[in-house]
């Protein structure tokens, strides 16, 4: 093996230098949070508080204290929390992030207000959060499954699971599983107790949201939930010579590298934060490193878990080009796209999937074992599939890749070899190609 020259050393060492100054959060005190939008369907719009108002939202934008989202007539948005709760909004909703810190005990708090719309809230009951619509307000520090509906004349608050704890001007109310409460705003929030929950049109969307996340987030050992379920779904863990635990999309070729689709956005007092464009693109961009791997191409490694980065880390090489990280210039503040941003249609016709595409393209449990189709997409270089709306389907109206129609049916439900690792849950074995990357 030839020996490296001093200048190509040295042209290595400062690029790691530069990577590791541009990973550093901009003024992201040790109090400073994020959290994840999780999920884009349809007119979504964003104000991350820059001065700007509104604009185009798309998945993996951070979400931070002050920031505000809104749906259209047809959007949808789901939000992540770092435990692995959840927020999903209907149409014609706006909430707005308060609050977003840590305690002096490390606590993590939320403080959210429901400004109009309605909300799914999957509260997983590790941290603590606070819910404010018209002027009642909801604190949770324990599980709790519930739907919010508010709007200028009335407001509603259904409870699927746990017992929700509600307070206004009328005083507390506790709500128990499976009922409702109504307040009606014009009478200073007087309150009506209902024993039943009238079913929503979108109670399905939020239900197989919930059943796609547990299934995919199973034994999860990492210090955080939020993203952990796509992590599984559209990619595989193995172990690596040499390297150890690395993850890997499927669907991923020669020229694919993690950094050539996606945005800049600017938040005050963190600056330019690189949100991924790939729908599973959220852990591996804000902890632990990418790495070029001899004869299976770009894989990330877990870890690094203490904080958050603004800029992924990266392991620089020089067998082969990456799309280069280079935030906008200082003064900016508007959003800067690199390649393509993540957007979602919860409703796709027949497509062909590529090499290369790692997963763009094919909605949140749409097309039953990846893992499968990934093997079919290696050998040929494209398959063809016919992918079900993103939830709010029945189970029967999943469709699955045309190269698995043997496969059971079922949209999110796990496939036969899951694709989580045994310190972070199931293992998967990956398929390792005589030369070139592997796309396990």
């Amino acid at each position: 093996m030839p020996t490296p020259s001093p200048s190509r050393v040295t042209f290595v060492l400062l690029a790691a230098a530069v990577c590791v100054l541009l990973a550093l959060p901009a003024l992201a005190d040790s109090q400073a949070r994020i959290v994840r939008l999780s999920d884009v369907q349809g007119s979504v719009q964003i104000d991350k508080n820059t001065g700007l108002g509104f604009e185009e939202a798309f998945i993996n934008l951070p979400i931070t204290q002050g920031t505000q989202l809104k749906t259209g007539d047809r959007g949808r948005a789901e939000v992540e929390f770092e435990d692995g709760s959840s927020m999903r909004l209907t149409p014609n909703t706006t909430v707005q992030f308060n609050k977003l810190g840590l305690s002096d005990e490390g606590k993590r708090i939320s403080e959210i207000n429901l400004v109009q719309g309605m909300a799914y809230v999957n509260w997983l009951g590790k941290d603590d959060v606070s819910l404010s619509f018209s002027h009642e307000t909801i604190s949770l520090n324990r599980p709790a499954h519930f739907r919010v509906d508010t709007s200028t004349q009335v407001a509603d608050l259904a409870v699927f699971k746990g017992d929700v704890a509600v307070e206004g001007p009328s005083g507390k109310l506790a709500v128990e599983k499976k009922k409702t409460v109504t307040f009606d705003i014009a009478d200073n929030d007087k309150s009506s107790l209902s024993n039943k929950i009238q079913e929503a049109p979108l109670d399905s969307w939020d239900k197989e949201a919930i059943s796609y996340h547990d299934q995919y987030a199973k034994n999860n050992s990492s210090p955080y939930g939020y993203g952990v379920s796509d992590l599984n779904y559209y990619g595989a863990y193995q172990n690596v010579p040499g390297y150890g635990l690395m993850w890997q999309p499927y669907f991923t070729g020669v020229g694919w590298d993690p950094f050539m689709n996606g945005a800049w956005g600017f938040y005050p007092g963190y600056g330019y934060m690189f949100a991924s464009a790939y729908p599973w693109g959220w852990m591996p961009y804000r902890y632990g490193n990418w790495m070029f791997v001899p004869n299976f191409g770009w894989m990330w490694q877990p870890g690094m878990w203490n904080s958050w980065v603004n800029v992924p880390r990266y392991t620089p090489t020089t067998l082969t080009r990456v799309t280069p990280l280079t935030p906008p210039t200082a003064g900016t503040v508007k959003t800067v796209t690199v390649g393509r941003v993540g957007t979602m249609s919860p409703i796709m016709a027949s497509r062909s999937v590529n090499a290369g595409s790692a997963g763009m393209g094919i909605p949140r449990g749409s097309v039953n074992n990846l893992n499968h189709l990934n093997r079919q997409v290696v050998k040929t270089g494209s398959a063809e599939v016919r992918p079900a709306p993103q939830f709010g389907a029945t189970p029967a109206a999943r469709s699955q890749s045309s190269a698995s129609r043997s496969q059971p049916s079922g949209g999110y439900a796990p496939s036969r070899g899951s694709s989580m690792p045994p310190s972070m849950g199931h293992s998967a074995p990956a398929s390792r190609p005589s030369s070139g990357p592997v796309h396990h």
